[in-house]
């Protein structure tokens, strides 16, 4: 019986854990190449891992609600049949093994997702005389050994050192110098710091410096527990130490007192949690919220936010959307009037292409999209999430009906992928259908503008002129674009707000476009 284990593949966008959320197979069961095991929630969406291989599953290597590392095993399959080229195995073979291992791995083997067999031969120094071979190195020093340079030895066998000589000038048979006592154990200072993304995210939280960390882990790796016990050190520095005497150098010891060291820059610690107070409720930071919630800081602290405002009457509009409904096309198709503001965006930004633009701070350019790729905020229980409309502004309304019903779908279910969330180019949110008025809604990273829509309600408006002006109830709404002011100015943002609100208020001027 050959046991395979699936490990957690990379899901692409620089990401590199993955919560699971469901299993679709149970221990004993048969599975075939390209059947669904898992589901698993990275910080963009849900998505479905298909199998490798065949056979029976023998064990689930995760539990449903863990946080897993890309590399980790999370199932074996028992018989597995590779649906292509079988993985590395996950354990390191001898370095003398069987030479037909050693030819297709040379003596390594992938230990990181990314990493391949070293394909240079590896030769061992001829051993001077006839000891055992050395202990092969552990797992953890080959996961690790491509960070080190090898270029120079850093280290000899005690059994293999020259002896020391003497100076020319020495009589011979005069004995060599005591070596004194043993230097400490050394540890890389300086060089590649071995530490997990985990491990590193809790040093910068902790105003930890790793370079000064020795790890406790195999191969030197630092542990969480190394970076704890080193905030702990520098927190107990810091609170204050007694003074010491120090001898001087001539005389009996005389007490000195040192100047306090100045102050080195730090990071601000991560603020201490709360204690827990009865009824309180807690729920991790991670997935799409965790996601949403870097974005949003990195959009309001980078782009000079601008937000602008207008209140329209959109009768018009919710005449025409109850018409589109009457008409066979249209069947089956859910209609609303996010369908006719979707159009006046595009029909806005074709007169106003800075707000269909980005900032391209390499280059010092600002460049104008020749295409719309809108994207229309959606609520799911997992948070926020913006599939966007590749093309949308050559689609006709009845296929930018469809298109707005597929990703609002999608994303609702929670299967929006990471490439339908990308390359956006101007957002619309909706919180009408929560009953709010407006709102200042904030860019998604990368993009130049975004337009709220308030709730449509009935208010009374004043129609006609002169003689004929009176107060009716109306349809009504509020519009609100918050824009880059690097990309666009007052005017290019007034007029394409006043576009989209004239085109709502009567949409046969769309026909001037």
């Amino acid at each position: 019986m050959v046991a395979r284990e699936f490990k957690l593949p990379d899901p692409g966008e620089g990401l590199v854990e993955a919560e699971i959320v469901t299993w679709r197979v149970a221990v004993g069961d048969p599975v075939k190449v390209n059947d669904i095991l898992v589901e698993i929630e990275t910080s963009k969406s849900i998505v479905e891992l298909p199998s490798p291989y065949a056979g029976t599953v023998s064990a689930l290597l995760a539990a449903e609600g863990d946080m897993v590392e890309v590399g980790r095993p999370i199932i074996s399959v028992e018989d597995g049949v590779a649906g292509g080229p079988v993985a590395a195995p996950t354990v390191a073979a001898p370095v003398d093994a069987a030479p037909a291992a050693d030819a297709a791995t040379g003596g390594r083997v992938a230990m990181l997702v990314g990493y391949g067999p070293k394909t240079a031969d590896t030769r061992r120094r001829p051993r001077t005389n006839g000891r055992a071979p050395e202990p092969v190195a552990t797992q953890a020093h080959e996961q690790f050994a491509d960070t080190f340079s090898t270029a120079e030895p850093v280290s000899r066998r005690a059994d293999d050192r020259e002896p020391l000589r003497a100076d020319p000038g020495t009589p011979a048979g005069t004995p060599l110098p005591d070596p004194g006592p043993a230097a400490p154990e050394p540890h890389p200072v300086g060089g590649a710091v071995l530490a997990k993304p985990p491990v590193r995210k809790l040093a910068k939280d902790l105003g930890v410096d790793l370079a000064t960390v020795v790890g406790s882990g195999p191969g030197g790796v630092i542990t969480r527990d190394d970076v704890t016990d080193a905030s702990h050190r520098e927190g107990d520095e810091g609170a204050g130490a007694p003074a010491e005497s120090v001898p001087s150098n001539q005389g009996a010891p005389e007490p000195v007192v040192s100047s306090p060291e100045p102050a080195r820059p730090s990071p601000e610690p991560a603020r201490p949690s709360p204690e827990p107070v009865e009824g309180d409720t807690r729920i991790p930071i991670k997935g799409v919220r965790k996601a949403t919630a870097a974005a949003m800081v990195s959009s309001a602290f980078t782009a000079p936010h601008v937000t602008e405002w207008v209140t329209c009457d959109v009768s018009a509009t919710v005449d025409l959307v109850n018409r589109l409904k009457e008409r066979r096309e249209f069947r089956g198709v859910r209609i609303s009037p996010l369908l006719i503001v979707a159009k006046a965006v595009c029909l806005a930004l074709s007169r106003t292409p800075q707000l269909n633009s980005f900032w391209d701070e390499p280059a010092k350019e600002i460049v104008l999209k020749g295409s719309v790729n809108l994207g229309i905020a959606a609520a799911t229980p997992r948070g926020l999430v913006v599939p966007n409309i590749k093309g949308a502004q050559s689609m006709s309304l009845l296929d930018l009906a469809g298109a707005i019903n597929e990703i609002v779908a999608t994303a609702r279910d929670g299967k929006t992928q990471p490439a339908a969330m990308a390359g956006g180019t101007f957002t619309i949110t909706n919180v009408g259908t929560f009953g709010v008025d407006a709102g200042t809604p904030i860019l998604n990273p990368g993009e130049s503008g975004i337009l709220c829509i308030g709730q449509i309600a009935r208010r009374p408006w004043v129609v006609g002129t002169g003689d004929d002006e009176r107060i009716e109830p109306r349809w009504v709404t509020t519009l609100a674009v918050s824009f880059d002011h690097r990309l666009a100015d007052g005017e290019q943002g007034s007029i394409f707000l006043a576009t989209v609100a004239q085109t709502l208020s009567d949409p046969g001027l769309a026909l001037l476009f």
